[in-house]
């Protein structure tokens, strides 16, 4: 049975979980998932985790998220990006560097974005994209984002301008629509021309294996990394056999030292992943209880 993270380089024109379904297939599992999706046409870092890794989805998923792409001003879609349909145009040759510099600069820190309409997003138990496809009106409620750098790394002036940029944010944000706002800023449509992930929290676009490579290894395992690292950024905590027995029996464990409130990982003595655990009531100063909430441990076996 596989386990671990497979840190891919999606290529363009599959959906995350056409990936998914190709790396099932090469390593004959169905415990396999994406942890952030990219659109069809982007390429890049797509963080899959494969087996009991799976379970530690939620923990990656939370992490920052870096691209690169290109948007194109004076021309919007239906989609926000290359793929839709042209919904309006405007002469955009008086745009100048600086003009869009200071746009992007407003787009930065804590803000309010409105998801597009062609997006995976539930509406009534239904897909945002279904209902756009089908001509349905309806308006998605704007969500707050982080986004600590979007810089213009290169600008083409032009009755159809173009702009590189590079953007740093939280998760949850679509480059779809920062692009569009990009261009409200400038009072002319504005799309995304293309996308790529470069990092998906820790891990970097130099990290990845191509999925033509990965599925033309007679070793695909040998590209799994350890699940542990999906824990690397949350505090750890080293506990003894016995303990870790105690633990996969659903018990609670006092700790002798100060730890921060969220998830903890609790390491065996062997080095492996007993569970994922929870601070749920502080004693005295030192003291805090871990409760289990995702066991790994297998009385010795991972």
């Amino acid at each position: 049975m596989y386990c671990g993270i497979l840190i891919l380089d999606k290529p363009a024109g599959l959906t995350s979980h056409d990936v998914v379904s190709r790396v099932r297939r090469k390593l004959h599992t169905k415990k396999v998932g994406h942890a952030g999706t990219l659109d069809p046409d982007a390429t890049g870092v797509l963080v899959l985790c494969i087996g009991d890794a799976t379970r530690l989805i939620e923990y990656i998923v939370a992490d920052e998220k870096v691209y690169v792409g290109e948007a194109v001003f004076g021309i919007g879609t239906d989609t926000d990006d290359a793929s839709g349909e042209v919904t309006a145009t405007r002469d955009a040759g008086l745009l100048q560097k600086s003009d869009v510099l200071r746009a992007a600069g407003s787009l930065t820190g804590v803000i309010m974005q409105t998801p597009p309409k062609f997006s995976a997003i539930h509406v009534n138990g239904r897909r945002a994209y279904d209902l756009a496809r089908e001509g349905h009106d309806f308006e998605l409620p704007p969500r707050e984002i982080q986004v600590h750098e979007f810089s213009t790394l290169e600008f083409q002036p032009g009755p159809v301008a173009r702009a590189a940029f590079r953007v740093h944010c939280s998760k949850g944000t679509y480059i779809r629509s920062l692009c569009r706002d990009w261009g409200k800023v400038l009072q002319t449509p504005a799309h995304m021309a293309c996308l790529r992930r470069v990092q998906s929290g820790a891990y970097r676009i130099d990290e990845a294996v191509s999925l033509d490579e990965f599925e033309a290894s007679d070793a695909p395992e040998c590209f799994l990394r350890p699940m542990l690292e999906a824990l690397r950024e949350i505090p750890k905590v080293c506990v003894s056999a016995g303990d870790a027995q105690r633990l996969a029996q659903g018990q609670t464990m006092i700790l002798g030292e100060a730890m921060p409130s969220g998830p903890v990982a609790v390491i065996g003595d062997d080095a492996q992943l007993v569970a994922v655990g929870e601070i749920i009531a502080r004693g005295g100063e030192q003291e805090v209880v871990l409760r289990p909430k995702k066991v790994f441990w297998k009385g010795g076996r991972q």
